[in-house]
């Protein structure tokens, strides 16, 4: 017989502990809980649990800190936040950070149900890389861009650090290299979202690494746009 999926909860409001608590049992999974952010941080490492549920206002540490730690030490499984920030700001600073899907409060029980059962689903779902598809790093001109250590050393030996999904997109990026790559393309393979705010986020993003990938980000030469089309990589 499978083991249970293991869910981490780390949330404060006891009210909404006790009822997550119970609605997730009864779906079958083991649930963790976690009541701050220190805490929080603590059990999933230790834990490594198939799925972490992520409160973002959090006593000791906030869920931002939590989840930038996590993915900065390599912890790869799905992240829900949630949140009651509204702010397009704060959604976009979480799923830079790393995280998977975010559920706004108040919420219904049943989306955040249906949105854990695509992430774990998703999850299974996904194949292994190969080893020529795993790719820690590639270079860029003088450039030399460590996926892995998430940063940009250039010829001087200085480096300039990438976010979680910067690297993912240049990961992307690199993969087709040499044809254009869509924003939908981004949104499903990088953020996975089933629905996200606005496409201009990656527009966004790719600002962001042209400062940090292009000798002159207003004429660059290795991440260039398609008009009409997205953004290929030139190597």
């Amino acid at each position: 017989m499978a083991e249970p999926e293991h869910l981490l909860l780390v949330e404060d409001e006891e009210g909404l502990i006790l009822g997550l608590e119970y609605a997730l049992k009864r779906e079958g999974y083991r649930v963790t809980v976690a009541r701050d952010g220190e805490a929080g941080l603590s059990a999933a490492r230790a834990d490594r649990p198939d799925l972490l549920v992520l409160d973002l206002m959090l006593p000791k540490r906030s869920g931002f800190e939590v989840l930038e730690i996590l993915r900065g030490e390599g912890h790869a499984y799905p992240v829900i936040l949630l949140t009651a920030l509204g702010q397009e700001i704060d959604k976009v600073r979480g799923l830079d950070l790393g995280a998977d899907d975010y559920v706004v409060k108040p919420f219904g029980l049943s989306e955040l149900l249906a949105r854990i059962r695509a992430r774990l689903r998703r999850q299974a779902d996904a194949p292994a890389p190969s080893p020529s598809e795993t790719l820690s790093g590639f270079s860029l001109g003088d450039l030399r861009i460590d996926l892995n250590a998430l940063r940009v050393v250039n010829a001087a030996g200085e480096p300039e650090e990438l976010s979680v999904r910067e690297a993912d997109m240049l990961r992307l990026l690199y993969r087709e290299r040499g044809k254009p790559v869509g924003r939908t393309q981004f949104l499903d393979e990088v953020w996975g979202l089933d629905r996200f705010p606005t496409t201009r986020t990656v527009d966004q993003h790719i600002a962001k690494l042209r400062k940090k990938i292009e000798l002159d980000p207003k004429r660059p030469r290795h991440l260039v746009t398609v008009h009409g089309r997205g953004y290929r990589l030139e190597v």
